[in-house]
């Protein structure tokens, strides 16, 4: 059967251009010393790949693409695919430490994918022998796939799917043959039979929408009006980007951060994690004589799937919210405080919303008009501030996992960025560590080393901090 891609997926598309590339790569960190023998040769991890393409249509089915994206694309089974096309390999040059693997890294994510094939490829680097941490002789695979086939949970399911539970091979997750469809291309009357039922009833739905959502945009914008709405500050990270992403990370135990959101009564480790991020960007801006005296804003995305087994389904389902992040606050725990408050109040949507409407009403609105809009959007003239950072929490499986019999030790990403927003720290939980991942362009951050450094220094100073007493409660109060 046809399979056409949502207006959410499409939109990955449209927004691409040579700068802003729309991709999403997981670095994973691999100790073969677990596996028969102690050693994985390059041909170990292709067959293993082989034995996995299976187990998602992602990995076989490539884009059919309309002219002038009268309307979304589809995806259909690639009849020329040929696995070992999308896996390559290299070695670290000397001294094969951190900074080497954050600059191989960098460079690869900043390639532009194949768009004429399926949306992924396997980058194995080898030589990573002077890494603090990481066993001798460890290997890292860089897998990319384009943001139009996945969003974070279903990108964490396939990679789980991708991988062995022991060091024995066997699957994380059994996938049932023929359980999914790789997609036929579609005849010229199911094209123009789509194409024309979209841009006919588009309007009308978009309107019934927009009508049903009417309530909710009015309840929200009298809130702002009577509460105050801050704007967002202009940063170093608000300008345009080029094609040189820059790549750095750190990461600490889940227990750890579990410890520090007891200083602040109904905080989450969501919010513990922004917490270390306002700290991480509070000193960074401090440090460079550019902090703003207004809080900065992060946009963290939200996963929209309601059950586990949506996971499996490729493709993107998510909305998004933006968080002030209590930058303009010194004390670390105040910061907390803050950000609890506030993620307390955005649940009831009021934060939410914006992001939540567009997702519904961009559903409605006709290809060739998303890919314009999308296009004009994201060029460096016309893209908006829509905060200063993107900060992705997304959370990954706790039990170690294994690739060609190599246990998987370290998790990383790096995401897009676009203009106006030269950020993105992504922070992926794995077999009890959780890590932020820096992605961010040479021109905007050329320190990203120090980055990571407030990052560590960010978490220091929560870890440490002191838990403040709850006030006593007036007698007769409850």
């Amino acid at each position: 059967m046809t399979q056409q891609l949502s207006a959410q997926d499409a939109q990955f598309l449209y927004a691409q251009s040579p700068s802003t590339l729309t991709h999403v790569m997981s670095i994973n960190i691999c100790d073969p010393s677990t596996a028969p023998g102690g050693k994985v040769r390059f041909r170990d991890i292709v067959e293993h790949v082989r034995s996995r393409v299976g187990t998602s249509p992602v990995f076989k089915r490539k884009l059919y693409r309309l002219p002038f994206d009268f309307d979304h694309p589809y995806w259909v089974e690639d009849t020329n695919f040929e696995l070992e096309t999308h896996i390559t390999h290299v070695r670290l040059p000397e001294p094969g430490d951190w900074r080497q693997l954050c600059i191989q890294s960098a460079r690869h994510f900043s390639r532009p994918m194949d768009m004429s094939r399926p949306l992924w490829d396997i980058y194995v680097v080898e030589g990573l022998d002077r890494i603090p941490g990481i066993a001798p002789g460890s290997f890292a695979v860089l897998t990319r796939i384009h943001h139009a086939a996945i969003d974070g949970a279903s990108g964490a399911h396939m990679f789980v799917a991708l991988s062995d539970s022991d060091a024995k091979g066997t699957p994380a997750i059994r996938v049932a043959p023929g359980s999914f469809e790789l997609g036929k291309p579609p005849t010229p009357v199911e094209i123009m039979s789509r194409a024309t039922s979209a841009n006919l009833t588009s309007p009308v739905k978009f309107m019934n929408s927009l009508m049903k959502l009417s309530p909710a945009l009015l309840n929200a914008a009298q809130k702002n009006l009577s509460e105050g709405m801050h704007g967002i500050p202009k940063t170093r990270f608000n300008a345009e980007i080029t094609p040189h992403k820059m790549f750095d990370a750190t990461g600490f135990a889940i227990a750890d951060l579990a410890k520090i959101r007891k200083l602040v009564e109904g905080a989450t480790i969501n919010d513990v994690v922004l917490a270390i991020c306002s700290g991480a960007l509070r000193r960074y801006l401090k440090h460079h004589k550019e902090l703003p005296a207004d809080s900065l804003v992060a946009v963290a995305p939200i996963n929209r799937r309601t059950s586990g087994r949506e996971a499996e389904k490729p493709g993107n389902n998510i909305s998004a919210m933006n968080v002030e992040l209590a930058t303009n606050l010194a004390d670390p725990v105040d910061r907390l405080a803050a950000i609890q408050a506030y993620t307390a109040q955005a649940k009831e949507a009021k934060t939410g919303l914006s992001a939540r409407v567009m997702t519904d009403l961009t559903q409605h609105i006709p290809g060739a008009t998303m890919a314009g809009v999308a296009r004009l959007l994201t060029s460096p003239r016309f893209a908006p501030k829509a905060a200063n950072v993107f900060i992705s929490n997304v959370p990954g499986p706790q039990f170690p996992l294994y690739m060609a019999g190599a246990r998987i030790t370290h998790q990383f990403a790096m995401a897009p960025l676009s203009h106006n927003m030269g950020l993105f720290i992504a922070t992926p939980s794995y077999d009890g560590r959780i890590t932020f991942s820096i992605t961010s362009e040479r021109r905007i951050m050329p320190d990203i080393a120090f980055f990571r450094e407030c990052i560590d220094a960010a978490f220091k100073e929560l870890f440490e901090a002191e838990p403040r007493l709850a006030p006593d409660k007036p007698v007769g109060k409850k």
